[in-house]
């Protein structure tokens, strides 16, 4: 248990994978869901995904149902088939894109600790840099 709450620590996002076929998974999110939350930098992004689509006629849990969940817990909620590939990368996509919309809100701060995110290489921080920094004014110049 202690190794897998390791790995939200500073997390910012996880996807809470439930098999739709399976209502013993499905049971499990609430556990998961606090643990995120808890665990996790306080902005996580969290997708909720039901897996197994391609096994629709074995479905246990109904898309309507987990719809709700997610809305209740304001998460985002895409139902996905590792098998065929359906909605596999659209997930990450929406946890990436939702995350780097919380760092140009200025809700997630890649030089905070914690936050979750970090620019990787030194280099890549001083190409960002100039983005925030302004030239001077023609005025501030003094040529």
């Amino acid at each position: 248990m202690s190794v897998t709450r390791s790995y939200y620590r500073g997390a910012a996002g996880a996807l809470l994978v439930y098999d739709i076929t399976s209502r013993e998974t499905y049971n499990a999110l609430t556990n998961w869901l606090t643990d995120a939350r808890m665990l996790a930098s306080q902005s996580i992004v969290i997708i909720l995904c039901g897996n197994k689509r391609d096994l629709d006629a074995e479905r246990e849990v109904t898309f309507l149902e987990a719809s709700r969940f997610a809305q209740e817990n304001e998460l985002m909620f895409l139902e996905t088939s590792a098998l065929t590939g359906e909605n596999v990368e659209e997930a990450f996509v929406q946890c990436a894109r939702k995350i780097l919309n919380k760092i140009e809100s200025g809700e997630l701060d890649p030089e905070r600790m914690g936050s979750g995110i970090q620019y990787g290489d030194a280099a890549l921080r001083q190409l960002r840099s100039p983005r925030r920094a302004q030239a001077p004014s023609a005025q501030e110049c003094g040529c």
